[in-house]
């Protein structure tokens, strides 16, 4: 796999990370994503610092990554429940044959 420099703008700076091909579209949507959070924190606290608004941004952020990760845990287990009783399902519905 291939890598390219992608160039993003985060916080009024530029970056130029090295990525892989299939993860430029994600890279560029994440650095606007970044970037629109920033902007919301600033309206609404005020705050002028852009390493204090790139805190706050990754809070946010890496907490709801955190809480995506427990739900798919939850979905994982939640599926394997639903595998199990499908199996109980047909095993009885076998017997009844």
């Amino acid at each position: 796999m291939s890598e390219k420099s992608v160039q993003v703008n985060i916080g009024g700076r530029i970056y130029s990370p090295n990525v892989k091909k299939e993860e430029v579209e994600g890279v560029v949507k994440a650095a606007e994503l970044i970037n629109e959070r920033m902007g919301l924190f600033e309206k609404t606290y005020a705050v002028k610092d852009k390493q204090d608004l790139l805190a706050m941004c990754c809070l946010q952020l890496a907490t709801q990554y955190i809480e995506s990760e427990q739900r798919t845990i939850t979905d994982k287990e939640v599926s394997d429940k639903i595998v199990s009783l499908e199996k109980v399902i047909s095993e009885h519905l076998d017997k009844e044959k």
